[in-house]
């Protein structure tokens, strides 16, 4: 694609890597099967390729028009097309930098500014979040039915006692899944307690910074990742083996600190020293699973599954068919999911600002997970668990929960058979 950005956009940090990915575009059009909005509305800037056109027009000094801005917040960041693109092109990263120049030139109308504002305050701080669903809960009664799944009571989860192992991890705990689903990263300790791993839980470290990226707060998100550097530092420097994430929308934002922050002379080394650590619960267990099975045999043989690859791991992060081979080895049947690229339309907050757009991705994707009758869907991400969660006819879990209850299980048949 030929060039000719303005010299104030080649000026800047971003601006030499902007032309660079935009040069690689050769628009082929192999983007556009492979784009989930593209599919919905069938309009050419709703796809890659038209949006890297709407960018390319921006950082050539074209004025910031309300359709350009409409169009980029359409975009999922499901990075699906990606894995389809022959010329390698970078798209996620020219949308992130195409979006921040898009906002410097064009300021949202008042509605738009104040909501975002408002979901920061909410999601961004644990406490808030837990009295705004304490009070959805006393409402639940009234609520559409759309909504009351969103507000179920939390499980209080089964008791834990931290093991004292010599290997050490680090876990994010994050923001919005400590209230919503404790429980992952519960049944996360435990399935690693039984390996003799601990989970090492940082008081000063929260939201990864993903929800601000989301919702236009560029700076804001930098200073939660470095945040994030400070309080895991220590551990890094003592030999933690890893910085574990149990949300696969975490773990996509904090592999890339080192992209994020490759310009600042104070934390473009630790931020690239974190993203070396990151890793997704199930690369953790990948090595570790023939002991732990051989410990645990057959722990959900038989149990008809259906699995969700989030976007954020299989596309993002690049992690693709290991979770589902570790349910397979634990005797799972996993049925066929048409489509698996797609995306269910959670994607951080655009469930929220894009509400058409992701009921009928949602729609969409869970015809495709329930076509082959499975007994329970389960997923990698706690934002497309309760995403799916809400309109399916399957209970929808974290795939961590359900080999945490069978290895439970495990243990609680072979009791008498001991004791015996």
């Amino acid at each position: 694609m030929q060039t000719r950005l303005s010299p104030s956009m080649l000026a800047q940090a971003e601006g030499p890597e902007a032309e660079s990915i935009l040069r690689q575009c050769v628009h082929c059009g192999f983007c556009l099967p492979a784009c989930p909005t593209y599919q919905v509305t069938g309009n050419e800037l709703d796809s890659p390729r038209g949006r890297i056109y709407l960018i390319k027009q921006v950082m050539e000094g074209a004025p910031v028009s309300a359709i350009t801005q409409h169009h980029l917040d359409r975009c999922l960041t499901c990075r699906s097309c990606e894995r389809a693109c022959p010329s390698l092109v970078q798209y996620g990263r020219l949308l992130e930098i195409g979006r921040a120049q898009i906002n410097l030139h064009r300021i949202r109308g008042f509605s738009g500014r104040c909501i975002r504002q408002l979901f920061r305050l909410i999601f961004l701080s644990p406490p808030r979040l837990s009295i705004l669903l304490g009070l959805g809960r006393f409402v639940r009664p009234l609520l559409p039915e759309g909504w009351k799944k969103w507000v179920n009571p939390v499980s209080a989860g089964k008791g834990f006692q931290e093991s004292q192992s010599s290997r050490k991890m680090l876990v994010l705990e994050g923001c919005v899944q400590p209230v919503l689903a404790p429980d992952i990263n519960l049944s996360s300790r435990r399935v690693l307690g039984h390996l003799g791993i601990t989970l090492i839980s940082a008081k000063q470290a929260g939201c990864c910074g993903s929800l601000s990226l989301h919702l236009d707060a560029h700076d804001e998100a930098i200073n939660l990742m470095k945040r994030n550097i400070d309080a895991w530092w220590p551990y890094i420097e003592t030999g933690v083996e890893a910085i574990v994430m149990t949300a696969s929308g975490c773990g996509v934002t904090v592999r890339d600190y080192g992209k994020y922050l490759a310009h600042d002379l104070v934390y473009a080394e630790k931020a690239r020293r974190v993203s070396e650590l990151t890793r997704d619960i199930c690369e953790i267990l990948e090595p570790e699973w023939s002991g732990l099975l051989a410990r645990y045999p057959r722990l959900i043989r038989g149990k008809k599954l259906a699995f969700h690859a989030p976007c954020t791991l299989q596309h993002g992060q690049g992690v693709q068919g290991v979770i589902e081979d570790l349910l397979i080895r634990a005797g799972a049947l996993l049925t066929e999911v048409p489509d698996g690229h797609m995306c269910c339309g959670s994607a951080g907050t655009y469930f929220i600002l894009q509400p058409g757009l992701s009921n009928e991705l949602r729609r969409r994707r869970l015809a495709a997970l329930e076509s082959g009758s499975p007994e329970m869907i389960v997923t990698a991400n706690m934002g497309c668990m309760s995403h799916l969660a809400a309109c399916s006819k399957e209970p929808v879990r974290h795939w961590i929960q359900l080999i945490d209850d069978a290895i439970s299980s495990f243990m609680e048949q072979d009791v008498p058979n001991t004791m015996s």
